[in-house]
């Protein structure tokens, strides 16, 4: 399904009824609007294990702004404010009013930028395996402590000079290295569109990503947040949630550090982290 938000068809799915049965009414489930990573990916990595969600509220999937099957080529909209409002935008456009977010990885960039020009718009937020800002420094030691100096290297080299060219590469040299019991570069990527285009326009040399800081907006967070992270995880290291949580209004958020887990804990230990999440939503 697609529906125009601020000038650009974005395509979503739904998964489980936002009305259910409850004896003599209706009773009205939450809505869990996932944000998901990249750029350059889709919504196909939280698909199937989100479906354990459907139960307890409405799981929508979307693509952001110029990726999956989402519309949007012109890359000077590609930017992290874009896609933010493109998130309140869906929301109004389908009159979804207080929703969970989740975003996951680069969709948690988009969750954090959607906090700081929509305050209060979301009735929680789910910081999954993101970063308030991207360090060279902790992905490479984050890569030789999950899989030796040689990887940390190849992903130094990666993240320095970002191209298209290249992701072909690193995703077979390096990202199965991302998660621990489940295959990154299983059946979830193989079923995703890929767009490196976006990828390298956001985080290449000079892209936005490496500019990105949310240190300044998150103590001012006005939803409550859960931030989940994997101990093993090599590109957004816990050190990331760590920092996160460190800035954020201390009685309205939460830090989840889930062990033997990589990019994503949804993944390696899906009942611990849908339990989490669960106990956030109150579901």
């Amino acid at each position: 399904m697609r529906v125009m938000v601020n000038g650009v068809p974005l395509y979503f799915d739904v998964e489980g009824a936002e009305l259910v049965a409850d004896g003599g009414s209706l009773r009205k489930k939450p809505t869990l609007l996932l944000l998901h990573g990249g750029p350059g990916f889709d919504h196909a990595s939280f698909k199937p294990a989100f479906a354990a969600m459907a139960e307890h509220a409405q799981v929508i999937y979307l693509d952001h702004r110029g990726q999956g099957r989402s519309g949007g080529i012109d890359r000077s909209t590609w930017t992290l404010a874009q896609w933010a409002d493109d998130v309140k935008g869906f929301c109004d456009a389908l009159g979804i009013e207080k929703p969970f977010v989740l975003g996951n990885s680069f969709g948690g960039f988009v969750a954090q930028e959607y906090m700081r020009r929509h305050p209060g718009h979301a009735a929680g937020v789910i910081l999954s395996s993101t970063a308030a800002r991207m360090r060279l420094d902790l992905i490479e030691r984050a890569f030789a402590r999950r899989a030796g100096p040689e990887v940390g290297a190849l992903a130094r080299a990666f993240w320095s000079d970002l191209t298209a060219d290249k992701v072909a590469g690193y995703a077979a040299r390096v990202m199965p290295f991302y998660t621990v019991q489940a295959p990154l570069d299983g059946p979830g990527r193989a079923r995703s569109i890929m767009k490196p285009a976006v990828l390298e326009h956001f985080s290449g040399r000079g892209g936005e990503m490496w500019d990105m800081d949310f240190r300044d907006s998150l103590p001012a967070a006005a939803s409550p947040v859960l931030a989940l992270c994997g101990d093993q995880d090599p590109i957004t290291p816990w050190e990331c949630a760590e920092e996160i949580i460190a800035l954020l209004p201390a009685a309205i958020s939460r830090l989840h550090r889930l062990p033997d887990c990589g990019h994503g804990t949804f993944r390696d230990d899906p009942a611990t982290t849908f339990a989490l999440i669960r106990r956030f939503m109150r579901v």
